[in-house]
């Protein structure tokens, strides 16, 4: 009886690493959601937040649990699974999360996770026991998300240009002031939908390795999705500004117009990627989109410097996330 309370309270002190592992990455990632409205001048910051938080919550009913499945069962054996990889994980992803934030740098939580699950698990077990299915497709996923966001973005661009060639930029940037509220929501729904699934689908992982749940079930416990979509919602409540100026002005300078395509094209990203059930960076998407706003006007407007030292957090993203993932599982075993 005993065991099972000491296995009781480590579960409960790792569920609640998880749901504040979501809740840095609400923090971290608002600046994907909010930094085009804000930077355009649509929203004030406070507004943004708010508005973009109710539409990461609102999530919780429109989207199925694809991608939770795939990091539950699909990045890693679950017989391989215990408390210590998931420790060792969620500390990989944290620690990495704090770093990109305390420099500004947007980073991708999305792939921080990832990464610290292949290393907890390589630490204890050796590659053998990752799911090469899972982990190829996620890996594939940071080149395609921006390349998509890129493209989406600039022929949403393009598209409307054509369409509002004969407007006054004055009539134009009116409509899109509306729009841009639109794409803004889309895009926020697209956040929580993929973002909070993949601290509900550690959680599931974590449960079923512990006995608390049975890996022939076909969703998790109703209580873990609402506390991570609850959760990533008041992350991105309390915002991260760091990030703000450097993906709504540093990469390129954007109308309402701009926001909208880029936005637009972030959103239907995401939304492709969450029905596929893949796990994908929302600042790698949003980047890419914006970029390819930029790049519609000439590429003089995008400051490739500024997004060459993003595409340098990318790369490292995993290796750094997964290195100290392993020192944490090694640690968890002498804590635990």
């Amino acid at each position: 009886m005993a065991a099972v309370q000491v296995s009781l309270w480590v579960v409960v002190l790792l569920v609640v690493l998880a749901i504040l592992f979501d809740f840095m990455n609400g923090f971290h990632d608002a600046a994907n959601s909010i930094a085009t409205v804000v930077s355009t001048g649509v929203l004030k910051p406070g507004q943004a937040v708010v508005f973009a938080a109710f539409f990461n919550l609102v999530a919780i009913f429109v989207f199925h649990l694809s991608v939770a499945a795939t990091v539950g069962k699909g990045i890693a054996q679950p017989s391989v699974i215990d408390v210590h990889v998931v420790f060792g994980a969620l500390i990989g992803a944290i620690s990495w999360n704090l770093a990109t934030w305390y420099y500004g740098i947007p980073s991708s939580s999305s792939h921080a996770l990832i990464g610290g699950i292949v290393g907890a698990v390589i630490a204890k077990a050796g590659s053998s026991a990752l799911v090469a299915s899972g982990i190829w497709k996620t890996v594939a996923f940071i080149f395609v998300s921006p390349l998509l966001g890129f493209l989406l973005g600039s022929f949403m661009m393009i598209l409307v240009a054509w369409v509002f060639r004969r407007s006054t930029p004055s009539r134009v940037d009116r409509w899109f002031r509306r729009l841009q509220l639109v794409s803004a929501g889309a895009y926020s729904l697209g956040h929580g939908g993929n973002d909070a699934q993949k601290t509900i689908g550690i959680i599931w992982m974590l449960l079923i390795a512990t006995g608390y749940a049975n890996a022939n079930d076909a969703s998790p416990p109703t209580w873990t999705i609402v506390c991570c979509y609850t959760a990533i919602a008041l992350g991105t409540m309390f915002g991260g500004w760091r990030i703000v100026k450097t993906m709504g002005q540093r990469i390129t300078k954007l109308k309402p117009v701009g926001g909208f395509c880029a936005e637009t094209g972030g959103a239907l990203t995401l939304f492709l990627a969450t029905a596929l059930g893949i796990p994908v960076s929302t600042t790698h998407t949003i980047t890419g989109a914006i970029v390819g706003v930029g790049a519609t006007q000439r590429a003089s407007a995008v400051r490739w410097g500024v997004a060459g030292n993003i595409v340098w957090a990318w790369v490292f993203t995993i290796p750094a996330s997964a290195f100290v993932a392993a020192i944490a599982y090694w640690i968890s075993l002498q804590i635990f």
